[in-house]
């Protein structure tokens, strides 16, 4: 039987490169030779992973089908593509109601063995709901920002996001220049964005932000400085960490909205200014990942080029270094976006 090389994860100080067979698929799945997977944020929350560890992660993968069940008619082999793991039932009372991101189905769902493989398994949910061609214009690079783009499109989607305002992103990690760059790509009026690394707070400036705070000084203040004397018409918090909580509540403009993107671990209790919520009648929403809809947009966003993302890639490693790829995301100092080549 034919074998391949993954990355097998135990932490984020352990990541084995090991031997797993070729998955065999049934008449209803494909198979994809993996060509690039990007190293998110959340694969190297210990706090999430280790309690399911050793297993195979990586969910943001563009490759080729290189093996189609005779069943699946809508791709052929050599297609260029895009998979997403999370994919919902459209049927349960969620899905019914547009939120589809609650669904049991999209929680459980996955491919195998994950991204950090020379290929995966597409099951035939994914392969009916799941799976999308590259546009020529969509490197196999740009592929791998898909689901993390696609999750900053439905954040702004559900705040109902409206040209010439204000925003404030609290963090500016991965996820925190991804949703600015669509903030600018949407037309907002003025952008400032918040981080404790100078590195991070350059690269927010390159990206698009018109102001840069440093998160230790005082935020709301420097708003207003730069703002017309007003707060922020949206804040985003792409940062979890308790104190960015009450940042948000504190900078953003009366009537306002706030997006929790990013959270703090299970069991984190957050005093908060609740009487300020109240008073300035903040309207708050949280999001999690995005679906068929937002995949589409992220994909028409890179595809037209509203959105270029090479300049936010760091590092590509070929699966040897896969290594030294999960603890320069988890050091989180000098790298953005660290892509595995898995067949390099």
């Amino acid at each position: 039987m034919e074998k391949m090389k993954v990355a097998m994860y135990y932490n984020n100080n352990d990541v084995r490169i090991e031997e797993q067979s070729v998955p065999n698929i049934s008449d209803d799945e494909l198979l994809i030779k993996v060509i690039a997977s990007g190293i998110c944020g959340s694969d190297v929350m210990e706090w999430y992973r280790l309690k399911k560890a050793p297993l195979v992660l990586g969910h943001e993968i563009s490759g080729d089908i290189v093996k189609v069940g005779k069943n699946v008619k809508e791709f052929k082999e050599g297609d260029r593509v895009f998979v997403t793991h999370h994919v919902p039932c459209k049927t349960c009372k969620f899905c019914q109601e547009g939120q589809h991101t609650l669904c049991d189905m999209l929680h459980s769902t996955k491919f195998y063995p994950g991204g950090f493989a020379q290929y995966l398994r597409v099951p035939e949910i994914n392969v009916d709901r799941g799976t999308f061609i590259l546009p020529d214009e969509v490197s196999y690079d740009d592929g791998t920002f898909i689901e993390p783009l696609a999750c900053v499109v439905r954040g702004f989607r559900i705040i109902d996001f409206k040209p010439n305002k204000t925003v404030l992103v609290l963090g500016s990690g991965m996820a925190g220049l991804l949703n600015i760059k669509l903030a600018r790509a949407y037309g907002a009026r003025r952008i400032f964005a918040t981080d404790i690394d100078p590195y991070r707070l350059k690269l927010a400036k390159e990206m698009g932000a018109d102001v840069v705070i440093n998160a230790k000084e005082n935020i709301s203040e420097k708003v207003k400085k730069f703002n017309d004397g007003c707060l922020a018409d949206f804040v985003i918090l792409c940062a979890g960490v308790p104190v960015a909580v009450n940042q948000a509540i504190d900078s953003v403009e009366p009537g306002g909205t706030i997006l929790w993107f990013a959270m703090t671990p299970p069991g984190v209790k957050v005093p908060i200014h609740f009487f300020d919520v109240w008073n300035k009648q903040i309207k708050m929403f949280s999001t999690y990942a995005g679906v068929e809809e937002d995949i589409n947009g992220a994909i028409e966003l890179l595809r037209s080029k509203k959105i270029v993302v090479a300049d936010m890639i760091s590092h590509k490693l070929p699966m040897r270094d896969v290594s030294k790829g999960f603890k320069l995301v988890a050091d989180a100092k000098k790298s953005m976006k660290v892509i595995i080549e898995p067949n390099k």
